[in-house]
């Protein structure tokens, strides 16, 4: 049996963090955005568990950082590895607002983006699974199959693959998946209650045929990973606790009285990246696009980001405001950003499962000779928590152009009375050292809201600064001329921004 359904702006496959996040973007922007999910409900128990600062960032800039960091367990210092001559990287030096990793089940981060998608009404559609697609020039057509085996069609004006690393999407666009597989193959994980406390809130380390980590959840259960060389298994087939247990002794000397497992998985990962993420009208994000080692905890990270930087950029294209550059500029933003991911996840791994004794005394005093070096680790952090990532500028360009913008307060007693709070409403933030008040017109005119930024810190901020709607700043100048500096903003509003058109026709596709 078929039917038609009506027509939608977006349609978005896959209610992963990834998919939850991109669809509430899309929805806040005024565009109408369906979500399907082959799931019949919401998962409970799932991999990740790692979330960095500069995700935390941009839950921030959309309210939900605070709840989150609150279901969860907060660590400042992480490493301490023997194989690096236990030298340890201090996260309290990031200038961020969250100088820390925050560690808690995915389920309680897709919990928070579901309940944030449904209050912006997002069309979450569970047991819906996408069986093919058709593209057309001005439309995507997706064929969908419900739970009961009945089908029904989509038309879409564009359609994103959030559907992971074995995505349906990326098969129908015939997309390769290219890369190897990882080291690290048939990783065991595990939710288990311990007897014993470990020392440090993160426990990890490695034998030249073993590697285990434990995290603690705040519910009491810790999140226990383990991998050993000579026991390679298909990943349908489930660990046991007993063998959890044994990998933990072989590594640690211990398995902490570990008991209770209330979950118990297996999976293989590698390590791919697609060469494209968007073929005309079909765009993919997160596993979709990207797989790697779950080494430093980075899956579910670029998975969101992704989605917040395709999220205000597929919005505006498809509500008329912007052309193709735009959007192809996500690629190209978030391609080189995966491929070091990749890369960086994996050369590390290889690194601390080395298997030579020669090599693995070097590792031990070369690294941690490496790690208590200030320079290194401060650029490690800002790798690690995502402060650090910058995208490209085009020539001519101010320096801070394409960079992180840092959370700046903002001058008035009312709120907003920092960036990321003004960030909230998904739109362009222009930030002045004068009174807002003299930028109205700017405001009226284009899509951007205009605040002063807060006296104590004018003097060491450009003049004007244009942040986008994903935190990164778009334009600014440090040119003193008043009028020389309006010029030059009313070209990047008009380019960045467009101006405000009636509400009725921002939908339109």
């Amino acid at each position: 049996m078929t039917d038609t359904s009506t027509d939608t702006d977006v349609l978005v496959v896959g209610a992963g963090p990834t998919g939850l996040l991109l669809a509430a973007e899309l929805s806040r922007a005024g565009v109408t955005t369906t979500l399907v999910e082959r799931r019949d409900t919401e998962s409970n128990l799932t991999r990740a568990f790692a979330v960095h600062a500069r995700t935390l960032e941009l839950l921030d800039a959309r309210g939900m950082a605070r709840e989150l960091v609150a279901t969860g367990v907060t660590v400042d210092t992480v490493g301490s590895l023997p194989q690096f001559g236990h030298a340890e990287i201090d996260l309290t030096r990031l200038p961020s607002r969250f100088p820390y990793v925050l560690v808690t089940p995915q389920y309680e981060t897709e919990r928070l983006l579901r309940a944030h998608g449904e209050a912006l009404g997002v069309d979450l559609r569970w047991g819906t699974e996408l069986v093919s697609l058709r593209r057309h020039p001005d439309t995507v057509e997706a064929e969908l199959r419900r739970g009961d085996g009945t089908t029904y069609t989509v038309r879409a004006s564009y359609l994103v693959g959030t559907d992971g690393v074995h995505s349906t999407v990326r098969r129908e666009l015939g997309l390769p998946f290219p890369g190897r597989s990882s080291v690290m193959e048939s990783v065991a994980l595990a939710d288990v209650r311990l007897a014993e406390r470990p020392e440090r809130a993160l426990t990890g380390s490695a034998t030249r045929d073993g590697f285990v980590f434990i995290a603690p959840f705040k519910d009491g259960w810790y999140r226990v990973i383990t991998w050993y060389r000579h026991r390679q298994l298909p990943d349908d087939t489930t660990p046991t606790l007993d063998e959890v247990r044994e990998d933990t002794r072989r590594v640690l000397g211990t398995d902490h009285g570990m008991h209770d497992a209330r979950w118990l998985s297996r999976f293989d990962n590698d390590e791919r990246q697609v060469p494209h993420y968007r073929q005309g009208r079909v765009l993919l994000a997160g596993d979709a696009a990207h797989t790697h080692s779950p080494i430093g905890g980075q899956g579910m990270n670029i998975g969101l980001q992704d989605a917040v930087n395709l999220g205000w950029k597929l919005a505006a294209t498809v509500r008329g405001r912007a052309d193709d550059a735009l959007l192809d500029s996500y690629e190209a933003e978030r391609h080189p950003v995966g491929r070091r991911v990749v890369r960086g996840t994996g050369a590390l791994t290889r690194i601390i499962l080395l298997r030579s004794r020669p090599m693995r005394a070097l590792r031990a005093l070369v690294g941690g000779a490496a790690l208590r070096l200030g320079p290194v680790v401060d650029r490690m952090t800002s790798q690690l928590s995502g402060i650090g990532l910058r995208y490209p500028a085009g020539p001519g360009a101010h320096p801070s152009a394409g960079a992180r913008a840092p959370d700046l307060p903002l001058s008035g007693d009312t709120t907003p009375n920092r960036l990321y709070e003004a960030l909230r409403t998904g739109g362009f933030v222009l930030l002045v050292t004068e009174p807002a008040k003299a930028y109205a017109r700017e405001q009226e005119v284009y899509e951007v809201d205009v605040h002063g930024v807060a006296e104590e810190r004018a003097a060491a901020v450009p003049p004007a600064i244009l942040v986008r709607p994903d935190g990164y700043i778009a334009w600014a100048t440090d040119e003193p001329d008043p009028d020389s500096r309006r010029r030059a903003l009313a070209a990047a509003l008009e380019h960045w921004c467009g101006r405000r058109v009636p509400q009725a026709t921002t939908s339109a596709r």
